[in-house]
């Protein structure tokens, strides 16, 4: 019998997400209580003004029609007014802004609107999952860019062969980072921009948690930089700096000819995002904009409790500057597979191993900051205890 189903589907993501579902599925049948600090999920709700604003759309019957692919021009002028306002960069709503289902939307989509087959790509390692999988998805080749923990996890462009760089069409970062939680100097954006001029190549950065910055760090746009929208496109959502992750609302901004072409591409395969769910990212930018509301004190907080309690009891791990994500350095003895699987086994304390998110991260895993603070305080005593039970593993100072 025929079998239905592409052999493209298993070069897509990560293996190690379905093994962790599973290991997950037997610890819970097993009995053991789980602290699920995986998935970025938030799990706090949107702001009340925007819970209004949807509950009022929801009751609008002309935003039951077919919305537009690139986006209400409301929600992008809100998001050109945001981008003024957060960044200081100018945006033309008609012509520098598409509104997406997720940014995982537009990441999925963004190669097979400005690469074709064969083409070369510049990802970073380790890196989301969907930016690999995306060239999965249109035919295009990965060159891997290892960013290190002694390079401050920063790619070395010096090192990008010559050939290479002439050949890659864009090349994809992430700053503040998932999973490496690693932030990025204006100089390295400079720097950035003149490279992708001199190699005329599209820079596509994923600023999801820009607004997640602790310690008094402010990320900034690379559309900041001088020059910077000849070449970049930036993606946005609204999912973890205003607890939206159900809605699917975000938007790529930057380059018009990129813009343009993910638009054309968009138009072919979908109608956009839900009327009701764009006026609640309008009352969310709107309320940013008016009351400075921020995510950002709570996961600074939750990430104190769990760096602290792990140096308590032995793990010293390095306080990153953003995200909702701890990227740690594991004991001498295990790989991340290891550990992740034990952990999880042992007390019930869910992480995800570094080498999920590509080669580079093995020896690491990534904890999310995505419990109350009573539940993370239960994990860090749980962690504890696992390695208090294993004395034979020395950890990395």
């Amino acid at each position: 019998m025929k079998r239905f189903q592409s052999q493209r589907l298993s070069l897509l993501g990560s293996a190690i997400f379905s093994e962790m579902a599973q290991w997950k599925e037997e610890v819970i049948a097993s009995g053991l209580d789980v602290i699920d600090l995986g998935i970025g999920s938030p799990d706090q709700p949107p702001s009340e003004r925007v819970m209004q604003a949807m509950e009022q759309a929801v009751r609008k019957p002309e935003n039951y029609g077919y919305p537009t692919s690139e986006g209400s021009l409301a929600f992008r002028e809100t998001v050109a007014r945001w981008y003024q306002y957060r960044f200081g960069v100018q945006l033309d709503a008609a012509t520098d802004i598409i509104t997406l289902m997720g940014s995982q939307d537009g990441l999925a989509h963004l190669a097979m609107a400005v690469t074709d087959p064969g083409d070369v790509v510049l990802l970073p390692d380790p890196g989301y999952p969907i930016y690999a999988g995306s060239l999965v998805l249109a035919g295009v080749t990965p060159f891997f860019l290892p960013l290190r923990e002694d390079h401050d996890y920063l790619p070395k462009l010096e090192d990008i062969p010559e050939e290479i760089a002439r050949q890659a069409k864009f090349i994809l970062l992430n700053y503040p980072s998932n999973p490496l939680s690693a932030v990025a100097p204006r100089h390295f954006f400079e720097r950035l921009v003149a490279y992708a001029k001199q190699y005329e190549l599209l820079i596509v950065h994923d600023l999801a948690y820009s607004e997640l910055a602790f310690d008094d760090f402010q990320p900034i746009s690379i559309l900041e930089i001088e020059g910077a929208k000849d070449v970049a496109v930036e993606f946005h959502s609204l999912s973890k700096s205003f607890n939206m992750a159900g809605c699917r609302i975000a938007f790529m901004v930057g380059q018009p000819d990129a813009v343009h072409a993910l638009r054309l591409l968009k138009s072919n395969i979908d109608y956009g995002v839900f009327k009701a769910v764009q006026e609640a990212g309008i009352a969310a930018l709107e309320e940013d904009m008016e009351q400075e509301h921020s995510v950002a004190a709570l996961y600074e907080k939750r990430r104190d409790i769990v760096i602290d309690g792990l140096a308590a009891v032995g793990w010293n791990i390095p306080k990153p500057r953003a995200t909702m994500f701890i990227w740690a350095r594991i004991p001498e003895g295990w790989t991340s597979r290891q550990i992740s699987r034990e952990m999880l086994y042992a007390v019930g304390v869910v992480v995800i191993p570094g080498d999920a998110f590509g080669s580079e991260g093995e020896g690491y895993v990534r904890i999310a900051l995505v419990q109350d603070e009573d539940k993370l305080n239960e994990a860090v005593r749980r962690i504890g205890k696992f390695l208090r039970e294993r004395p034979v593993y020395n950890f990395i100072q």
